[in-house]
């Protein structure tokens, strides 16, 4: 059996942090996992720069409520729901997917937690557990499932490295760069013959 496993943000949805950078003008809040490896890191600048324009969860979420799965996203989870069993491994935070998770059917998603205080300020985050994209694929490996996963950025590259086949999706041209290991494709129907091939690569061995 098969579980293909994929990333969220840039492979099924608009990167949420950018959108809510365009709504409120804030550049330091444009960058994410594709720009910066370390997601603790990351996290600690995103925490600082809502802090200074006080800004909290409440309108995070009224950004998220606006957006929309990418284009002919829902049609390729449909295509890969009917031949795989799919799990969505991401950086995002529960707080913020249920609106997008929605739209796209509510397929099995795995991400983290924030912390927020009684006026809704974000004040944390608690990870699922550390480098959970790849602890994911370990534990799904360890019940006897092959496992093929799909990524743009930095935080997905461990758990290409886990799985028994890894592809890049739509990755910024340094990652690619980084990582020429894995396949990159830059559409949907591309996505969808890299899985087909990884999956008959792996069922021949």
């Amino acid at each position: 059996m098969e579980i293909a496993c994929l990333d969220l943000e840039g492979v099924l949805v608009p990167e949420i942090w950018v959108a809510f950078a365009e709504k409120t003008g804030i550049e330091a809040l444009r960058l994410t996992t594709r720009d910066v490896p370390d997601y603790d890191e990351l996290m600690r600048h995103r925490l600082r720069v809502l802090d200074e324009h006080r800004l909290g969860l409440a309108q995070i979420q009224e950004v998220v409520a606006t957006l929309q799965p990418l284009p002919g996203a829902g049609e390729f989870l449909d295509w890969l729901r009917e031949r795989f069993q799919v799990v969505i491994l991401s950086d995002t935070f529960y707080e913020f997917s249920q609106p997008l998770m929605r739209q796209l059917g509510f397929p099995t998603l795995l991400c983290h937690r924030l912390e927020v205080d009684e006026r809704g300020r974000v004040t944390g985050y608690r990870l699922r557990q550390p480098n959970p994209k790849r602890q994911a694929v370990v534990a799904f490996k360890s019940i006897y499932y092959r496992v093929i996963a799909a990524g743009d950025s930095y935080n997905d590259t461990t758990m290409l490295a886990e799985a028994d086949a890894g592809i890049l999706f739509r990755a910024p041209p340094k990652v690619v760069a980084e990582f020429p290991q894995y396949p990159a494709v830059d559409s949907y129907e591309a996505l969808k013959d890299a899985f087909l091939a990884a999956s008959e690569r792996s069922l021949s061995r």
